[in-house]
């Protein structure tokens, strides 16, 4: 005995549409004075911004003085700065628990998706560090150091 199966609808992108009344036709610009918005096409008499071709420059204020050039620049910014993605001993740790590791290094950090392929990892001496552990980082501090050997652990410094 056969039973009728029912058809299960499933939506599709190509089947979505919006709500009805949600989209308005647009209106026209500059066809004509019966369409209400002939002549100048909304675009006012005289000007820049009336002409054919006008295109608004970002941050134009129409000649008052811009906002960037209003506030004043404060600060100094270092091009040469290293950014490192930074491991307290505590957390190390928690990942290494977590994660399994026996030595904490940049492809094993990667593998497990906490540092990007490009990041440098440095280690830094807040907490504990209980596990024996290897470490294979781009920088890391003179307390961490002492502790990580403290715990019999090694430190290689990567380029």
């Amino acid at each position: 005995m056969h039973f009728p199966v029912e058809k299960i609808y499933t939506m599709k992108l190509h089947s979505l549409k919006p709500a009805a009344g949600a989209t308005h036709k647009q209106k026209r610009l500059g066809r004509g004075e019966a369409s209400g918005k002939g002549g100048t096409s909304t675009k006012g008499n005289k000007g820049h911004q009336s002409r054919s071709g006008f295109k608004n420059k970002m941050a134009h204020e129409g000649g008052q003085m811009p906002i960037q050039r209003r506030l004043p620049k404060r600060g100094f910014k270092n091009n040469n700065r290293i950014e490192y993605k930074v491991f307290n001993l505590g957390q190390i740790d928690q990942l290494s628990e977590k994660y399994g590791f026996i030595e904490f290094s940049l492809e094993n950090l990667y593998i497990n998706g906490l540092v990007g392929r490009t990041d440098k990892v440095k280690i830094l001496g807040n907490g504990e560090l209980k596990a024996k552990l290897n470490f294979k980082v781009n920088a890391i501090s003179g307390k961490a150091r002492s502790a990580i050997e403290a715990a019999g652990g090694i430190v290689e410094i990567l380029n």
